[in-house]
């Protein structure tokens, strides 16, 4: 299936995709376009819009995409509940959860917008080893937390 997307990603822009590659859709092919140009070009190509304002999966009642993802997919894996509130607090000005995790995060995304990469498919290619090793941490805090109840 095709996702499309604005062009330029970065937090929601990169984990949402590392989230549909992992546990919605491993044969996903990602579109990037200018902003105003999203909802014709899924149109066009039939692909799913995400992180776009108007869409299904986009920010809704001050959660971000990725969450939008993890609900419509009824995703219940509990490492990727850790990782949406971490992903949130990197992506949303006005941050739900608190995790300490999210200003690193925000931090890492920026640092990938400045290295010159060549454009929004190799950031994703270098970037999702981030996520992996994000959805690790989460795997270990969560089992740390259910160890201690």
């Amino acid at each position: 299936m095709k996702w499309i997307t604005r062009e330029h990603v970065k937090v929601d822009r990169v984990a949402c995709p590392w989230l549909i590659k992992k546990f919605v859709d491993p044969q996903a092919e990602f579109l990037f376009v200018p902003a105003d140009r999203v909802l014709t070009v899924a149109q066009q190509a039939n692909a799913i819009p995400f992180d776009v304002e108007g869409v299904e999966l986009g920010h809704h009642k001050g959660k971000c995409s990725f969450e939008a993802i993890v609900e419509k997919y009824k995703i219940t894996d509990p490492a990727i509940h850790l990782l949406a509130k971490i992903v949130h607090g990197a992506d949303v000005a006005n941050d739900l959860y608190g995790r300490l995790e999210a200003p690193g995060l925000k931090a890492i995304a920026e640092g990938f917008r400045h290295l010159q990469l060549k454009d929004d498919h190799e950031i994703l290619t270098k970037e999702f080893i981030v996520y992996d090793a994000l959805y690790a941490y989460c795997k270990k805090e969560v089992s740390k937390e259910t160890q201690t109840k």
